[in-house]
């Protein structure tokens, strides 16, 4: 019997069933190096990732910055391992409001395996503090769905995410 006056199953809501690990996983008609490429190029990425850009070295033990240029300054961390094209573990400090610095620092792992001619990526974001604030895994449901959109069509994907951020061409 469900009580009616829990509230509905959503990540945007905060009140996915996701303890300390919200793990993601999508099907893209790619290859796991494009895939790697759309992952690790800044501008690539912004154009599924409401406009923001990832910058770094991709080795292990540097850093990455990650930000909207000129605009508001996203997330920071430290890649932990590196392994193209199938493995990335980052540290994870959201950087975009008080609210979210406040969470500390979490981790995000991206793994990529081969399914024939598409991969399955699965976003793994843990080490979330308890009663973690949803902004921090909300937007991973719209950023990895604009990512697989791109892939296989070459176009952008409107989400409430990318209409709250300026306009990024494909």
């Amino acid at each position: 019997m469900t009580d009616t006056n829990d509230a509905p199953v959503s990540f945007t809501a905060g009140t996915a069933p996701v303890a300390d690990t919200a793990v993601f996983e999508i099907f893209i008609k790619t290859t796991p190096e494009r895939l790697w490429q759309a992952i690790t190029d800044p501008q690539t990425r912004a154009k599924y990732s409401f406009g923001v850009q990832t910058h770094s070295d991709w080795t292990p033990g540097s850093s990455y910055k990650a930000g909207i240029p000129g605009t508001v300054e996203i997330a920071r961390g430290d890649n932990l391992v590196v392994d193209p094209p199938r493995l990335l573990i980052q540290t994870f400090q959201a950087l975009w409001s008080a609210d979210v610095r406040a969470q500390g620092t979490t981790r995000v792992t991206w793994e990529i395996e081969q399914v024939r001619d598409s991969c399955r990526l699965t976003v793994i974001h843990d080490q979330l503090p308890a009663n973690a604030n949803a902004e921090l895994y909300g937007g991973w449901p719209m950023i990895l769905s604009g990512l697989k959109t791109l892939l296989e069509t070459g176009e952008l994907l409107t989400t409430p995410g990318s209409l709250s951020f300026p306009a990024v061409e494909a």
